[in-house]
């Protein structure tokens, strides 16, 4: 006779042990491949309506030059605008100072006409006060007179590499402002060393020095009688020129000067001339000192005797 199977019973199964952890479960028994490519099917198909991304960017980058080109053009086409005026104002600039410089140059040419008429005033007016010699004297040593003899000529230049200097420059420590240029004070002493040792006429790059001349510093420019002058500097002394030449170089600023071309490059030469010719002072104006008469010096003896 057959045998039957046996028959499940329907009873009530005992509860599994994780039956209160159904989510956990649920991941466990279903795998998360399903969900992301759940996910990747719809991108694809969002995808297969727009545009690749690789073409997207070509069009983001193209829409960029688009944009920078165009604020080109327009810049370009300002400047264009623009310039015609920026040129007509420059022209006219320009045109402006042409004129200012060309009357300043006319108006320093009469200045130096009036001078020249004043000095050859002053020169006859001393010719006829009387006595000849004792007023080509007075003409020589005032500088209002044209001079002419042997003597020596010195120039004096910056170095070549001349730099201006700071609080640390070793000149400015000693008393000088810059390393290798000339200064107002050195041409200072330069003038003054010549007369010491004997020059009776001096004139720096054609100005003829006298008593009442100044010679002043602006800026870096060196000015002699408020004129500027401009590198190298040539210094034109009337005297014996030898003994004047010796004098000089073993006084204590010929010494000064050596100390300059020595430690700082200034350029310098000194050399004796049989003739030199100096044109005389532009002009000599005294307004404040008076000559003394006779009685007025004999009343002045009698007072201090």
């Amino acid at each position: 006779m057959p045998q039957q199977p046996p028959v499940r019973s329907t009873a009530a199964r005992p509860p599994r042990p994780d039956a209160s952890m159904s989510l956990l479960t649920n991941v466990m028994d279903h795998s998360l491949d399903d969900g992301y490519a759940e996910a990747a099917a719809r991108k694809q198909a969002a995808g297969a309506g727009g545009l690749p991304k690789t073409l997207r960017a070509k069009l983001g980058l193209a829409a960029g030059l688009v944009l920078a080109a165009s604020v080109v053009t327009v810049g370009a086409a300002q400047a264009r605008v623009a310039a015609p005026v920026v040129a007509k104002e420059r022209e006219e600039l320009i045109d402006r100072i042409d004129r200012e410089t060309a009357a300043a140059d006319e108006l320093e040419s009469t200045v130096d006409e009036l001078r020249d008429d004043v000095s050859a005033r002053q020169r006859e007016a001393l010719r006829d006060s009387g006595g000849s010699d004792q007023t080509d004297l007075v003409g020589i040593l005032s500088g209002a007179s044209e001079v002419h003899g042997p003597g020596v000529k010195l120039v004096v230049n910056d170095a070549e590499e001349a730099t201006a200097g700071g609080d640390s420059d070793p000149r400015g420590t000693t008393g000088f402002s810059d390393t290798g240029r000339v200064r107002d004070r050195d041409m200072q002493r330069v003038v003054n060393g010549l007369w010491e040792s004997g020059a009776e006429a001096v004139s720096i790059n054609g100005q003829r020095l006298t008593a009442l001349s100044a010679i002043r510093a602006a800026g870096d420019a060196i000015l002699v009688d408020n004129r500027p002058l401009v590198p190298p500097y040539t210094v034109l002394a009337v005297g014996d020129g030898e003994g004047l030449s010796s004098k000089f170089q073993n006084s204590a600023d010929g010494l000064y000067l050596h100390a300059l071309q020595e430690n700082f490059g200034i350029r310098t030469s000194i050399s004796v001339e049989g003739e030199l010719r100096l044109a005389a002072a532009p002009s000599v104006i005294v307004r404040t000192a008076r000559p003394i008469s006779e009685s007025a010096q004999q009343a002045t003896e009698k007072g201090t005797s």
